[in-house]
């Protein structure tokens, strides 16, 4: 397959509930090969299904030079108490703003086996599996801000040059 162009804010896609996956045929391995070979880029941590443009629950993470994917991903534990953490998104470029997050994180789905997965972390990858589970709710991480950030982000949206 191939790196594939990343949608950006505004895309209706960016605000779809993803369908879990049924059957995994040649789509969802071709989805998942997209997703792998997306995110395996400097700077990219994770990437969810609808930021190019699928509709099915899936993500990939990139932490630390290990690729990693999850279909069908549930965010099943999180735990310590929340605390801002810078965030950014791919969809959202060139914005950063503190997002309330949890230390730790774990996520349950299948790999392309059908086999049942978790993949948990703390710091980065922790923050990486609620922002990409956000994704397939069809959330993304500005709607997470407080009034004010929110407002500056919005205001930056406008005015930056691929919006």
């Amino acid at each position: 397959m191939a790196k594939r162009e990343i949608r950006l804010f505004g895309d209706p896609v960016l605000r779809t509930v993803c369908e879990d996956v049924t059957e995994i045929d040649a789509g969802v391995r071709a989805m998942v090969l997209d997703l792998c070979e997306t995110v395996d880029e400097p700077g990219r941590a994770g990437l969810a299904s609808t930021q190019i443009g699928y509709t099915l629950r899936a993500f990939s993470l990139n932490i630390d030079g290990h690729i990693e994917y999850v279909l069908n991903p549930e965010l099943i534990e999180v735990s310590g108490e929340p605390v801002p953490t810078g965030e950014g998104c791919l969809s959202v470029p060139d914005l950063w703003f503190p997002v309330m997050r949890y230390p730790y994180a774990k996520v349950r789905g299948m790999n392309l086996d059908g086999e049942e997965i978790t993949i948990e972390g703390e710091g980065l990858k922790a923050q990486a599996l609620q922002h990409e589970c956000d994704h397939l709710d069809g959330k993304l991480y500005i709607s997470r801000l407080d009034r004010e950030n929110r407002g500056e982000a919005m205001r930056q949206i406008r005015t930056s040059a691929w919006f």
